[in-house]
């Protein structure tokens, strides 16, 4: 579906705010990256939001996505509502878009509040944080809903969120 198509979806069917609200309450999601030959790698990672709203991953170098990652830096997320009842009932967002490893402190900070146990492994040295840059997003709502655009406009919504909540 294209933004355009919005009017074939149910009237109160927001799909930015659902978008954002999954952004900002899931912690765990599956990371897809390509493989040295090529093929597509998928990987459970825990998440965080920076202070933009981007998504954060801090991995080890140890692991075939971070590997894949320094390679290609393609990455496809996907951000998944648990819950009672059909799987497939519950939203789900994708994000795809270019990873870039970051040294700044701040994020590192933000993911190890926002994730805990990170505490555990956040001084080893093969650990790495990475900001996942969205370039487009794929919203399937739940049955019969379902939105892809560009996903600088759901960081703006994010960002407009969270100023609100942080000021």
């Amino acid at each position: 579906m294209t933004p355009e198509s919005l009017e074939f979806q149910p009237p109160d069917f927001k799909p930015l705010e659902l978008a954002a609200r999954l952004m900002q309450d899931i912690r765990t999601g599956t990371l897809a990256t390509l493989d040295s030959d090529g093929s597509p790698l998928a990987t459970l990672v825990t998440v965080a939001l920076d202070k933009d709203g981007i998504p954060l991953i801090f991995v080890s170098d140890l692991s075939a996505h971070t590997q894949n990652l320094k390679k290609d830096s393609r990455f496809s997320l996907l951000l998944t509502e648990t819950g009672k009842g059909d799987p497939l009932a519950h939203p789900r967002l994708t994000l795809s878009g270019a990873a870039f490893k970051t040294a700044s402190l701040e994020p590192k900070t933000a993911f190890i509040t926002q994730n805990p146990k990170a505490k555990l492994y956040a001084d080893f040295a093969d650990f790495s944080l990475w900001r996942l840059i969205p370039h487009k997003i794929h919203l399937n709502g739940g049955f019969a809903k379902a939105y892809s655009g560009n996903a600088d406009e759901v960081l703006n919504l994010l960002r407009s969120l969270m100023d609100a909540v942080n000021s």
